[in-house]
């Protein structure tokens, strides 16, 4: 059996690195897919999915190093369900809402923003790819 799953998003905030009792690295960070839908009265309604993405080892490593709130990245991994409900992650909101997350483990992370695009947030030009368990170092 096999699934995988693959978005592209900004991320919502700066990664957070730790490393296992054993040493490994791990990096989380979340990312945010805005799409929107036509409603039963024609009206065009936005909305924004949310993804929490673990990467592991060395791509954990350089994804804390280049990557930052606002960077757009393409990921692809399988999703990691809640053990309790078997779907997606639920939460309460402060203000009492319900929210709900989905958390990915990033088998490849592609740097959709430059450096330079990173910093001042402007749109994409070309993308760098980074794949799990590779030994070649970034060009950047």
């Amino acid at each position: 059996m096999y699934h995988t799953i693959i978005f592209a998003g900004n991320l919502g905030r700066d990664p957070e690195m730790r490393y296992t009792p054993t040493g490994q690295a791990v990096t989380s960070f979340s990312v945010a897919v805005n799409d929107s839908y036509t409603s039963s009265t024609g009206e065009r309604v936005p909305r924004t999915i949310w993804f929490r993405v673990s990467a592991w080892g060395k791509q954990a490593e350089t994804a804390n190093q280049y990557l930052k709130k606002g960077s757009k990245v393409l990921v692809e991994g399988r999703l990691v369900v809640d053990a309790t409900t078997g779907g997606p992650r639920i939460w309460n909101r402060q203000d009492g809402t319900v929210g709900a997350s989905f958390e990915v483990s990033a088998r490849t992370i592609r740097f959709l923003s430059s450096r330079v695009e990173t910093e001042a947030l402007e749109p994409l030009t070309e993308f760098e790819e980074l794949d799990a368990g590779g030994e070649e170092e970034i060009p950047f």
